[in-house]
């Protein structure tokens, strides 16, 4: 095989639903600052016994479904996540376990809000250099475990969910080449750190750099892509804000794409964002089969990886 393809999606959110109005009774906020700012109006949020490997699990187990695939097939299992409470044993482990599979590759990574896009990634290579055919690749977060719920900067925009995708072999490459990096003294632009652990950030730093670099970083994806911007069927970014999804694909000349907004009902779900928010548009039907798709996730590290892939 040449190359390798997404078959299915799947993903799964809590059943909360914490919206603007209820987040203004615990801290000082209101509906209209935060929809002008970040433009979400509500976000999921995970029951306390609710855990990272079971919402993953749970994603896991609709794509695998979605795909028709005999699941002691899948010989490997990638996580992306920088939310799981346990250091060991790995959250890719525990699904593993969880679906009952044979003896697959389990690992986690976590690049924070572009973890799906490196996951995939690496799914991919795997899948090129032989090491892998079959691979389960998700995307999960739980950040309401990392949030200060008094700091109206940060508790406004997080959400907990998961995403996942069948990567299979394919004679015609389906995913395209990724670009990835990071700038490295933005490191700590974006963090869950001891002591406090809870999420934090420079807005303003990470917002300046995602209108200014991004624009020009995306359409070098689609030139690895071997697609023009025009001729995207859809934009799916890193649901970070719709403050800065909807410059980024007005700038990116993507005027024939369906751009996602799952932001606005899903809020941040850092590595889970592009997962759900793809299969949510793949579910609709609102993006064609086989429609070339741009996936790009930037944010903790400061790390950002993307690529063109042909929708399920």
């Amino acid at each position: 095989m040449t190359g390798s393809k997404v078959v299915a999606l799947g993903h799964y959110q809590p059943e909360r639903v914490l919206t603007n109005a209820e987040l203004a009774t615990m801290v000082e906020t209101n509906d209209e600052w935060i929809q002008s700012r970040v433009g979400i109006r509500e976000r999921r949020i995970a029951a306390p016994d609710e855990q990272v490997d079971e919402m993953a699990w749970r994603a896991a187990d609709k794509a695998i479904a979605n795909a028709g695939l005999d699941k002691t097939e899948i010989d490997y299992v990638i996580v992306a996540t920088c939310t799981a409470l346990d250091r060991s044993p790995n959250i890719a482990a525990r699904v593993a376990a969880r679906l009952g599979l044979g003896s697959p590759a389990a690992i986690d990574v976590n690049t924070a809000c572009s973890g799906f896009a490196h996951a995939l990634a690496t799914a991919d290579h795997a899948i090129r250099a032989g090491a892998a055919s079959k691979a389960l690749v998700i995307g999960v977060e739980k950040l309401s475990d990392f949030t200060d719920w008094t700091d109206r900067t940060t508790c406004v925009l997080i959400g907990d969910g998961a995403g996942a995708a069948i990567v299979v072999a394919s004679d015609e490459p389906q995913i395209g080449p990724v670009v990835w990096g990071s700038v490295p003294e933005m490191s700590d632009a974006v963090r869950i750190e001891s002591p406090a652990n809870k999420f934090a950030q420079e807005g303003q730093s990470v917002f300046r750099w995602t209108t200014t670099q991004l624009p020009v970083i995306a359409r070098q994806v689609c030139e690895k892509g071997g697609v023009t911007p025009e001729e995207l069927g859809g934009v799916v970014l890193h649901q970070a804000n719709l403050r800065i999804i909807e410059p980024l694909a007005k700038r990116l000349g993507a005027v024939n794409a369906v751009i996602a907004k799952d932001v606005v009902e899903s809020g941040n779900t850092s590595a889970a964002s592009i997962p759900i928010a793809w299969s949510k548009l793949v579910e609709k039907r609102e993006i064609p089969s086989g429609a070339p798709v741009l996936l790009f996730g930037f944010g903790g590290g400061l790390s950002y990886a993307g690529q063109v892939v042909r929708t399920p």
